[in-house]
């Protein structure tokens, strides 16, 4: 009776079926642990922590002090002998963050847990951020004015006053000198190059004067060169005085060590005390991380501020592959399913769409440098602009090009994609429809598309899905460390298809790879790698929304 339950259960392939179930669980949980890995690790980032204050064992009592927040704590990885305590258990060290690299030497540091005697969390400890050097923490001592001493601390509420105000106006200065270097300079800069060019095609295609227009026309541009360069000269001697009134204001503070450190007032973005934060205080700190890293530019080697140009820059060259890929393979696909006579020449024309799905993307990287970049960017600046060379323009690796690289790898998926949509669209609706009267276009156009408009959309997820993660080709056509300027501001043409941009995706490749200091840019890694998710997760969630009301509204078959 056994046996035939054995067979009974084999023949009906119940084993496979666990084992099937079993497969698709453990994927499951994978990716799972994969993203809530991402999730707290990107998420922690920007929770304010308590900074302790960490005293060492020393044989004379006088044991060394340390300041910082615990980063972690974990059990030591080097070999066994020095692994393992007097009792034989494994040693743990803790790892902290001290900031005060431009002091201390190094940012982090790693303590064997028992040399340490005592921990505490004084609440006097301030945390400074800072335009350079990384965050700094101590104990606030006083405010100097040009070396004279302002306000000592024990005047705490005038201390906290007159701090709260300073950091408040040099900040605001350092908004005004950024709008003038970057916005009003900038757009002087641009002026006077745009006129520089006319003036030297002129003086090529004029070189003797030939005609009075010419002539009064270089008059015009000689003019306008003088009345930009006054009007720089003068932004450039606010934008000094700014900087000059931006010196003199210090803050003292204590470090652990006993040494005093004197941080210029003009260098601090904020501050606040840790371990006077209530929770609430850390809820709204936490959000308001948050938010500086979304919307901020990178600083110190992209390991401190926001990644809101690498951000801005990927949604753009996301949307604009989108744009260009989603038509050309539809368009494909139609031609493929619809009018293509069957044949072995449309089964190769197939199998090599499929192949293409396949091939790695640092080929297209290469094919679109070579073609895109290369080819047709430089013949378009042969012919449309001449007068820049030899500096290129579309020459050289831009938005642009990153996008149709990009769309050129996903084509594949949505011909793919379009064609099985298209294919399901059952066929007494297309005879119907030719029955009806309508020519073969009208029915694609009226009846086949609208019906396969979920399927197409299932393309187009599965295409920005694949082309806003990738980092290899763009690595060759577009994509840099540091590009603060947005491809889309208020100079003239505004949308700037030829500009480098900054990813997200390099952005963490650069920031684990390339960064001179890992340890401070872990944090900013698992942040940047959950940003990428989201944003992927929203564009895709957009087009799933789309898609699922189109499905609902042909279901039933009536158009």
């Amino acid at each position: 009776m056994r046996l035939k339950k054995q067979k009974n259960s084999q023949a009906s392939g119940e084993p496979m079926v666990w084992m099937t179930a079993m497969g698709l669980s453990m994927g499951v949980l994978m990716i799972l642990g994969l993203l809530a890995l991402i999730f707290y690790k990107g998420l922690e980032v920007f929770w304010p922590k308590h900074v302790a204050e960490i005293h060492l064992k020393s044989e004379d009592g006088n044991g060394e002090r340390l300041l910082g927040e615990i980063i972690l704590q974990r059990d030591r990885s080097s070999h066994k002998s020095s692994n393992e305590n007097d009792e034989g258990s494994p040693l743990r060290e803790t790892q902290i963050f001290m900031g005060n690299k431009e002091v201390l030497g190094q940012a982090f540091r790693f303590v064997e847990q028992d040399k340490i005697k005592k921990t505490s969390y004084p609440e006097s400890v301030i945390k400074l951020e800072r335009r350079e050097y990384g965050n700094a923490m101590g104990f606030p001592q006083a405010i100097y004015q040009a070396d004279q001493e302002l306000i000592p601390l024990k005047k705490t509420e005038l201390f906290e006053k007159t701090l709260h105000q300073l950091v408040k106006t040099y900040n605001a200065r350092w908004e005004e000198i950024r709008h003038i270097e970057k916005d009003q300079i900038g757009k002087i800069n641009y002026e006077m190059e745009e006129l520089e060019l006319e003036k030297k095609q002129l003086e090529e295609q004029n070189t003797a004067a030939k005609n009075a227009q010419a002539k009064n026309r270089l008059q015009e541009l000689e003019s306008s060169q003088k009345t930009l360069q006054e009007k720089y000269q003068k932004l450039a001697d606010q934008a000094k005085k700014l900087r000059e009134a931006q010196q003199g204001a210090q803050l003292e503070i204590l470090l652990a060590n006993g040494q005093s450190h004197k941080i210029e007032v003009s260098q601090i973005l904020e501050y606040y005390y840790p371990n006077q934060l209530s929770t609430w205080g850390r809820v709204g700190m936490f959000f308001h991380k948050i938010w500086l890293f979304l919307s901020q530019e990178p600083r110190e080697a992209n390991t401190e501020g926001g990644v809101f140009p690498a951000f801005f820059g990927t949604l753009v060259m996301t949307l604009l592959m989108t744009i260009v890929v989603v038509p050309f393979g539809v368009m494909a696909a139609i031609y493929l399913k619809e009018y293509a006579k069957q044949g072995p020449l449309v089964r190769t024309v197939r199998i090599a769409v499929n192949n293409l799905a396949g091939v790695p993307s640092i080929v297209f990287g290469v094919f679109g440098m070579g073609f895109f970049v290369y080819m047709v960017g430089g013949t378009i600046d042969q012919l449309f602009f001449s007068n820049k060379l030899p500096t290129p323009t579309f020459g050289t690796g831009g938005l642009l090009w990153a996008s149709l690289t990009l769309a050129l790898m996903t084509v594949p998926v949505v011909i793919v994609a379009t064609e099985e949509a298209l294919g399901a669209v059952s066929q007494n609706i297309r005879e119907g429809a030719l029955g009806c009267g309508a020519s073969k276009w009208q029915m694609i156009q009226k009846i086949i598309l609208p019906a396969s408009a979920p399927g197409i959309l299932t393309g187009a997820i599965l295409a920005m899905a694949r082309g806003a993660g990738e980092v290899a080709p763009l690595m060759l056509v577009g994509v840099v460390k540091l590009a603060p300027t947005l491809p889309i501001n208020s100079t003239f043409p505004y949308i700037h298809l030829d500009q480098k941009f900054m990813h997200l995706g390099f952005h963490i490749y650069d920031l684990g790879f390339q960064s001179p200091d890992s340890e401070a840019a872990k944090p900013i890694v698992f942040a940047t790698t959950l940003l990428l998710i989201l944003l992927v997760l929203v564009l895709n969630l957009g087009a799933i929304i789309l898609r699922e009301r189109l499905r609902k509204k042909y279901a039933s078959g009536k158009f």
